[in-house]
């Protein structure tokens, strides 16, 4: 028998058996969720609007993180919420994308979660979505949007 493994003994064999479980455990290290602030959502405000920044427009579509306070939600039983920039004792809804302000974003979770207090700092995870956009369901109109969301207190 001629080849790599001619000269493989039960030894060999069983050295590479064991071995495994460590070349198992040793994976390459996940890659960064990429994280966005509120202070780099939008690149200008002009006679047309918010302008996105190139940032939002680059990570569309992905997981990113942002960090931020969660605004009280409408009803408790809620799949969203917003995130804000600034602690807020109410919540933020808008009846047009023009009422939009620049320092919240809507946050839809991938399964319901038990809602903070508005002082808690959270991390919010999801991927990220930006244009103007009206909820079926509860006619909320968003320009900035995490979807399969989850976040956790920081």
């Amino acid at each position: 028998m001629t080849g790599p493994f001619a000269r493989t003994t039960r030894r060999d064999a069983l050295r590479l058996l064991a071995s495994l479980p460590l070349l198992a455990a040793v994976r390459p290290a996940a890659a960064a969720v990429p994280s966005l602030s509120f202070d780099e959502l939008y690149s200008k405000f002009g006679v047309l609007g918010l302008e996105f920044s190139e940032k939002v427009k680059s990570l569309a579509g992905q997981d990113i993180t942002i960090k931020g306070f969660m605004a009280p939600p409408l009803k408790a039983e809620a799949a969203f919420f917003v995130l804000t920039e600034i602690p807020m004792s109410l919540c933020p809804f808008c009846s047009s994308d023009a009422d939009w302000p620049d320092n919240i974003v809507v946050v839809y979770l991938g399964e319901k979660q038990t809602f903070v207090q508005p002082s808690q700092t959270i991390e919010a995870r999801g991927v990220l979505e930006f244009g103007s956009w009206t909820d079926p369901e509860t006619g909320f109109v968003s320009l900035l949007r995490l979807r399969n969301a989850e976040y956790a207190s920081v």
